[in-house]
């Protein structure tokens, strides 16, 4: 994929961590099908588009975990996780560890 598209498609889901983010959103962006985008993304980056707004939603919810004032089901909002629940899976899975636990590993 040509860096600009790629730059563009990455800022947009950078700056849409928080809404939910769908496959036709960003191969818009990309200005392609929706097949052609996902393969062009994945040979660019490594991962298919999925795995990357996951990837980086657990990279945000990292450093929102370091603000001890939040709440972690504020930061599951905010990083676009359906509810705690759903954040606390997908950051074990990730991390190895609970958010709480990343937490206070960081304090």
């Amino acid at each position: 994929m040509p860096r600009y598209q790629l730059k563009l498609v990455l800022e947009y889901i950078n700056a849409n961590l928080q809404q939910n983010i769908k496959l036709q959103d960003l191969a818009n962006v990309a200005g392609m099908s929706q097949y052609y985008f996902c393969r062009l993304f994945r040979d660019s980056i490594g991962m298919t588009p999925h795995q990357y707004v996951r990837h980086q939603r657990i990279e945000r919810a990292k450093q929102l975990l370091k603000q001890q004032h939040l709440s972690i089901s504020d930061i599951a909002i905010q990083c676009g996780f359906a509810n705690q629940s759903h954040f606390t899976r997908l950051f074990s899975k990730f991390t190895h560890t609970t958010p709480k636990l990343y937490r206070d590993s960081q304090a």
